[in-house]
């Protein structure tokens, strides 16, 4: 396992350093053995994941390492990048929608499209989500296991951030049944104050909730029942279309 990790480090390393770097510069920016360093690099490019300079003996991201990234650029999953219905969602809001999923036990955002508007929320890819306060979390818990949600919410630090948050596993609880009954989320002022977001659940080909798509904005963008929910049918209607892109066709009954 530690000869794994060091690789990957080594090729992170040098993914961004644009001059290469030498032996030495490697192992110290690692922290490993020149010797240790010498034996991974050996192995690294023989397999075409590295290249060695033969004028400054110096060391580059090789072939292999180009065509995997090049790969996963062409084959990259609707989830992972701007999917056309988030920056449309994105365009005619002019607010920030974001998307989110479950990375081991956190939900973490996974890409967005930022607000337009000189006044916007800070939202950024690989921020992490409040299970009990962040709409974008709560719409991936509502249609979990619920034995699996007691125990991710048991090991987490429900916070008061607002007066209105959610602090206990069974106020959490009572709230995922709205979100069941209604198909969506609405966080007022439970995170933020003075901050209006809603989400809804993108589901796979076999129904399963796989990630959320939030739209977040100021409240007093948010402040007539007109304006929210015209929110609430854009990320709906986002959801629905990537849903459909990841093959799921939502049930007649």
């Amino acid at each position: 396992m530690q000869v794994i990790v060091r690789s990957l480090s080594i090729l992170r390393t040098l993914a961004h350093s644009a001059g290469g770097l030498s032996l030495a510069e490697l192992s110290d920016r690692i922290g490993i053995p020149v010797s240790s360093a010498h034996r991974l690099m050996g192995t690294l490019e023989s397999e075409g994941f590295v290249t060695r300079s033969t004028t400054n003996r110096r060391y580059f991201i090789g072939p292999a390492s180009r065509e995997l990234a090049e790969a996963g650029r062409q084959h990259q999953s609707p989830l992972v990048t701007a999917h056309p219905a988030v920056v449309e969602a994105g365009r005619v809001s002019g607010e920030t929608i974001f998307l989110c999923e479950f990375t081991g036990a956190a939900v973490v955002c996974i890409a967005m499209t930022e607000s337009t508007r000189p006044l916007r929320l800070f939202v950024r890819v690989g921020q992490t989500m409040p299970l009990n306060a962040a709409a974008s979390a709560r719409v991936l818990l509502a249609w979990r296991d619920p034995e699996e949600v007691r125990q991710v919410l048991s090991r987490s630090a429900l916070l008061r951030y607002m007066r209105g948050t959610p602090v206990s596993v069974a106020e959490v609880f009572s709230h995922l049944q709205l979100i069941r009954s209604r198909g969506y989320d609405i966080c007022d002022s439970e995170l933020d104050d003075n901050v209006w977001a809603v989400s809804a659940p993108i589901r796979s080909s076999t129904g399963d909730v796989v990630a959320s798509v939030t739209l977040a904005a100021p409240f007093h963008r948010m402040g007539t029942e007109e304006a929210k929910s015209w929110a609430i049918s854009t990320v709906r209607d986002t959801a629905s279309e990537m849903s459909g892109d990841l093959g799921y066709t939502p049930s007649e009954t």
